[in-house]
């Protein structure tokens, strides 16, 4: 298995549907001429073309209904975002046309759009650049949330979202684009909707997902060396939610913490931690654990922007705490 950095695989996954389903295209800001703002479509130009790959002005609004129109025609868009911050710009064609359009239509009319780009921090970028939306966009019927955290499974669940028929949306990070990892040469997808157990463990669940993972491993790491043993699941979709993944592994680990890089106040972990007391109550050992962003803008100060994120020393408190140590 080769490696590659984590936009390639954004990249060839794009790139290979395109070649399967002329139907597909790409469409946003600096996704041709420039080959991406991070380098995620680079190439893709030259090999389909400017009716595929197609430069668009700084109109989030514009563009994304452009995309969600042309599902009705039988074409299946990818629109890329600079950021999900600029997404706000554009947030009604995807929450009031994209997610409802199956629905109003009575079923005449799929649309099968992925909205794809960076969410939450990347460092000093400041409070309107720092945002994680992906319990935004979750709260809302008719809408898949994917966030996955290393190449392998980032080409795996593109694929998947560009082939899906509803919409899909697609968060990745401007801090993860060079991470590198084993992707396979052939023709590999994954299906939406199943989390991941990346490392298994006997006293202690760890759920996250996205870039902020890694501090989940690096914690394990360390409470390993305390004879502490975490299993950590990635759930790499938010909506559809994996709850039994999590449900299982809290049966037999009796503790829960949950790791997400968002504002504490109705976000994923919430959702989660309703879910674990509802189904799993009997099984836990102490009260469910949430790390999450301080709950105020994101600074721009490296020394606060350090202490406004969480990080794995956060979760080593966590854990601990759960395990009353």
């Amino acid at each position: 298995m080769r490696t590659i950095q984590f936009r390639e695989a954004i990249c060839e996954a794009m790139s290979e549907e395109m070649r399967r389903d002329e139907s597909v295209y790409l469409m946003g800001e600096e996704v041709a001429e420039y080959n991406g703002a991070y380098k995620a479509s680079k190439g893709m130009l030259d090999e389909f073309g400017a009716d595929r790959v197609i430069d668009t002005p700084i109109a989030e609004l514009g563009f994304g209904g452009i995309g969600v129109g042309s599902t009705m025609t039988g074409l299946r868009p990818i629109i890329e975002y600079m950021t999900f911050n600029f997404s706000l710009v554009g947030i009604d064609q995807i929450i009031n046309n994209a997610a409802k359009i199956r629905q109003m239509s009575g079923g005449q009319f799929p649309c099968p759009i992925v909205f794809r780009g960076p969410t939450g921090s990347a460092g000093q970028l400041g409070a309107t650049h720092s945002q994680a939306f992906e319990n935004w966009f979750a709260n809302t019927p008719g809408l898949k949330v994917v966030v996955p955290s290393n190449p392998y499974d980032a080409k795996g669940l593109l694929k998947a979202a560009i082939r899906d028929n509803d919409p899909v949306i697609f968060m990745e990070s401007e801090q993860m684009y060079g991470d590198k990892g084993e992707v396979p040469d052939g023709e590999y997808v994954l299906p939406i909707g199943v989390a991941d157990i990346k490392r298994e463990g006997k006293d202690v669940t760890i759920v996250s997902f996205g870039k902020i993972i890694k501090e989940a491993y690096k914690a394990a790491d360390q409470l390993a060396e305390e004879g502490i043993s975490c299993e950590i699941i990635d759930l790499r979709t938010v909506r559809p939610l994996d709850k039994e993944a999590i449900f299982e592994s809290v049966r037999k680990t009796n503790r829960l913490v949950i790791l997400e890089e968002a504002w504490p106040f109705g976000n994923v972990s919430t959702e989660i931690t309703y879910q674990v007391q509802a189904h799993c109550f009997d099984h836990l050992d102490a009260p469910i654990q949430r790390i999450n962003t301080a709950d105020t803008p994101a600074p721009y100060s490296p020394v606060l922007l350090k202490e406004w994120l969480p990080n794995s020393d956060d979760v080593v408190n966590a854990v601990r705490k759960v395990m009353y140590k």
